[in-house]
């Protein structure tokens, strides 16, 4: 695990070696070990390396035998053991025992389509010194990140906007269009970011950098179609031997190793299947919370007793919440409003006193449908092809049991969700995500921009409906893709990768595994959601793992206060950061829509913690930027 950061020219000018190192020092808390560089006629690369396989021998960048490519990576290629078993079948000779330098040899032999032997996660810089042709790769799922710009004429490129932004020689303005989405989506959706003229590489695709200009090519994708004809008990065995390999694979390290168990299904899977193949007890870390509507540790614990694991917990109190907003807001680079990534940043701190590497379940819900808008939307789609006099005051009636200041995680979406179907006049089928999630709708948002400001109101949905109608397929079969393509590599593996990372460590995801989700996707319907729960297929195959208390568990995830903190102890500070006249919002947004729904929520007349969230990490970064 790495950070990776370089520039090319389009001439044969030498980079500064100074301008390298600056943009390596930016990233230096993802690889703690050592750095390297190579800079020649064209090309700077740089590399800060977390030392987790071939510790005394992988340092990067590495080359060929005639050093005539170069490469510097970020990640890990769980199979590079066939890798390397195959190269040398063909006849090279490896120097190291790394992934990385099996890359090298793989791209002599195919070129570009390397990318399609690895299997795991990563994102890597590949420099052709005959051809003067750089090439940057990304894994499929877009567990680890790559941002680039280029400005007169010079590519720079690095696993954070951090080293981007320090090497760029004019400074690049907001991008008002991402900041329109970030509303709607908690994050900025790649290709953008919050800066104009800098962008993500999309998950699953190789920028190629030649003669001055870049060439982008997706190498990766799956399909839904057709599903799996074999019997229940067929697919659950399957997936048991599957995920099962996966997790094996994600145990090579020569640094000590554990898991983040939350007590959901997930990690209480993957925490069995590690102890499978441990010789000692698996380490495991979880967090809870002094509110014991937010803390999952008692189910965290059972796992743990189950498997006689080393269990270790921590009660996040948080103490000075401004400064960790500030803190998780630098190592984001750009405006993210996920509020578990408070949290995971704590818990992966915590975990680094202790591993180097923790397996995770993330992925899980994607692959076999958890959420609870994946069985809510059969009915959302019922309610919104009724007539509208049958349901006018349907939506009243059944949000106005539940107080609009409720803090409580679980149900909460619902509550939400179901409010909303009443304030669209017309439900866009494609926009479940939005209609389920979305923090400002089209309306909130234009009450809140200034006149001068204006944004198509329906973009977010069109993102999201683009995707969703890409593929042939049921409505889960959509909704599941579409996620997929946004909400997982937007939201929750930046959140992974960055507050991982800020403690130097490495995440693993053997749900994420491209094989696994490839599997995933054909598993039928009937077997993912069923009887007003989802991943039914995945709760069979291991129900002999998960202890009673585990098993009938609805999702809760990482789910925090924020609504009572900005009643109370951040009321104070986050009017100040909304509305005094330094205030970076002051210049996009109206001060009267600020200040009404700060009020509202202070009053409990509306539950606006998420949006107020939202918008104090908008405004943290405004003042960072």
């Amino acid at each position: 695990m790495c950070g990776i950061c370089g520039l090319s020219h389009s001439t044969s000018q030498k980079p500064e070696r100074a301008l390298l190192e600056r943009m390596n020092a930016a990233i230096a808390h993802r690889g703690p070990d050592s750095d390297g560089f190579h800079v020649d006629a064209g090309v700077g690369l740089a590399m800060r390396r977390l030392a987790i396989i071939d510790v005394s021998g992988g340092d990067q960048p590495i080359a060929n035998e005639d050093e005539s490519i170069w490469i510097i990576f970020n990640g890990e290629c769980y199979n590079y053991p066939e890798m390397r078993a195959e190269l040398e079948r063909r006849g090279h000779r490896l120097s190291t025992k790394t992934d990385t330098e099996c890359i090298v040899h793989f791209y002599e032999d195919e070129g570009d389509e390397c990318i399609k032997r690895l299997r795991g996660m990563f994102a890597f810089a590949l420099w052709d010194e005959k051809r003067k042709r750089l090439l940057l790769g990304r894994d499929r799922l877009g567990k680890k990140p790559m941002y680039y710009s280029v400005q007169n004429g010079t590519l720079y490129f690095g696993s954070e906007l951090s080293a981007v932004l320090t090497a760029l020689p004019n400074k690049p303005g907001v991008n008002l269009e991402a900041i329109d989405l970030y509303l709607s989506l908690q994050y900025v959706p790649d290709p953008l970011t919050a800066y104009e003229g800098i962008y993500k590489l999309p998950p699953a695709h190789t920028l190629v950098w030649e003669h001055g200009r870049e060439r982008i090519q997706r190498y990766w994708d799956y399909t839904y179609q057709p599903k799996w004809t074999a019997t229940e008990d067929e697919l659950a065995e399957e997936l048991r031997t599957r995920l099962r390999d996966a997790v094996r694979m994600r145990l090579l390290s020569e640094r000590p190793l554990g898991a983040h168990l939350s007590g959901g299904i997930d990690s209480s899977i993957i925490v069995a299947l590690m102890s499978e193949f441990a010789s000692g007890p698996v380490k495991t870390f979880s967090a809870g919370f002094a509110e014991q509507n937010f803390s999952e540790l008692p189910h965290a614990r059972a796992v743990a007793e189950r498997y006689g694991t080393d269990h270790h917990e921590f009660t996040l109190t948080y103490g000075d919440i401004p400064s960790t907003l500030q803190k998780i807001a630098s190592h984001f680079g750009e405006p993210f409003a996920d509020a578990s990534a408070i949290p995971l940043y704590h818990l992966s701190v915590l975990t680094r006193e202790h591993v180097t590497v923790a397996l995770n379940g993330d992925g899980g819900d994607e692959d076999f449908a958890g959420y609870q808008r994946y069985w809510l939307d059969g009915f959302a789609n019922l309610y919104a092809r009724a007539p509208r006099f049958l349901t006018r005051g349907l939506v009243p009636s059944i949000a106005g049991l539940f107080p609009d200041n409720s803090d409580r995680p679980i149900g909460q979406s619902l509550i939400n969700g179901v409010k909303r179907l009443e304030q669209i006049p017309e439900i866009d089928r494609r926009a479940s995500i939005l209609r389920w999630g979305s923090y400002f709708s089209p309306v909130q948002r234009a009450g809140l921009w200034k006149r001068e400001f204006h944004f198509q109101s329906d973009n977010a949905q069109s993102l999201l409906a683009k995707q969703f109608d890409s593929i042939e397929g049921s409505y889960l079969d959509k909704t599941l893709y579409t996620d997929l393509h946004t909400y997982l590599p937007g939201d929750l593996l930046v959140k992974a990768d960055r507050m991982t990372m800020a403690a130097s460590l490495e995440g693993r995801s053997p749900f994420l595994d491209h094989e696994i989700v490839e599997w995933a996707a054909r598993v039928p319907d009937h077997l993912k959601v069923k009887g007003g729960s989802g991943k039914y297929l995945l709760k069979k195959a291991f129900a002999k793992e998960l202890p009673d208390s585990i098993k009938g568990r609805g999702k809760q995830g990482f789910g925090i206060p924020v609504s009572a903190w900005f009643r109370g102890p951040l009321y104070d500070w986050s009017r100040e950061l909304l509305l005094a006249q330094g205030s970076p919002l002051r210049q996009w947004f109206e001060p009267a829509a600020l200040s009404n729904i700060l009020e509202e929520h202070r009053a409990a007349r509306v539950d606006h913690g998420k949006r107020l969230y939202a918008l104090a990490m908008l405004g943290v970064w405004g003042l960072q930027n």
